[in-house]
C-alpha cells in the first residue's frame, strides 16, 4: 500500500507548476516552452476554435498564440493567472485573423437561415451540437456572441475591440441569441 502511495506522489510531482514554468519561460527556456504548450494548447485551440471556423486556420492562430506568448513573456504581470492571459491572447489573435479575412462585418438579412441538418443528435452529443450551431452563426454574430457570451467581455469593451458601435454589439448579439433559439427549438432541445 505504501508502495502504490510513493508511486502516486512521484506521478503528480513530476507535473511541474504552471507557475515554476512560467519564470523558465523567462529565461527562454525552451523545455519550458514545450510543456506550457503540452499543458495550454488544447484549452486554447478550443478558443481560437469558436471564433475561427476552420480547424486547420483556428491551429494557425493557436501557433502565432504561442509565438506571441514566448516573445512577450515579458509583458506577464502576474497580476492574474498565467492561463487567463494566455486566453487573452488567443482571442486577440482570433480578432487578428478575423480581421485579416477582411470580412468580419458583412450584412447578414434578418432572414438569415441555416436549415438544421437532417442527421439527428444524440442527447450526448448536445454540447457537439450547440458548437455546430455556433459554428453555423455568421461571422459577425459568432464573434460578438463569443466575446459577450462565453468570454465575459462587456459591449463598450466589444466595440473597442471590433471597431464597432455598442449598439452593433447589442445588435450582433440579439441576432445571435434569437438565431440558436430557434435552432435549439427547431431541434427540440427546447421546450
Amino acid at each position: 500500500m505504501k508502495a502504490q502511495r510513493k508511486a502516486l506522489v512521484k506521478l503528480f510531482t513530476l507535473q511541474p507548476r504552471l507557475e515554476d514554468l512560467v519564470r523558465k519561460l523567462e529565461r527562454g527556456d525552451r523545455t519550458a516552452q514545450r510543456k506550457v504548450y503540452e499543458m495550454l494548447a488544447p484549452k486554447l485551440l478550443g478558443v481560437c476554435r469558436r471564433y475561427v471556423k476552420r480547424l486547420e486556420e483556428a491551429e494557425e492562430v493557436l501557433s502565432n498564440t504561442f509565438v506571441k506568448i514566448f516573445t512577450r513573456i515579458e509583458d506577464y504581470n502576474q497580476s492574474g493567472p498565467f492561463e487567463a492571459w494566455a486566453r487573452k491572447i488567443a482571442v486577440n489573435e482570433s480578432l487578428n485573423f478575423i480581421r485579416y479575412q477582411k470580412n468580419l462585418f458583412v450584412e447578414v438579412d434578418d432572414e438569415f437561415r441555416i436549415e438544421p441538418s437532417a442527421k439527428s443528435v444524440d442527447t450526448e452529443h448536445e454540447v457537439d451540437a450547440l458548437m455546430e450551431m455556433i459554428d453555423q452563426l455568421p461571422l459577425g454574430y459568432r464573434t460578438v456572441f463569443n466575446l459577450y457570451a462565453i468570454e465575459g467581455y462587456q459591449h463598450n469593451e466589444i466595440s473597442d475591440m471590433l471597431g464597432i458601435t455598442e449598439s452593433t454589439s447589442r445588435t450582433q448579439l440579439r441576432k445571435a441569441r434569437l438565431y440558436l433559439q430557434e435552432q435549439l427549438e427547431s431541434r427540440n432541445y427546447l421546450p
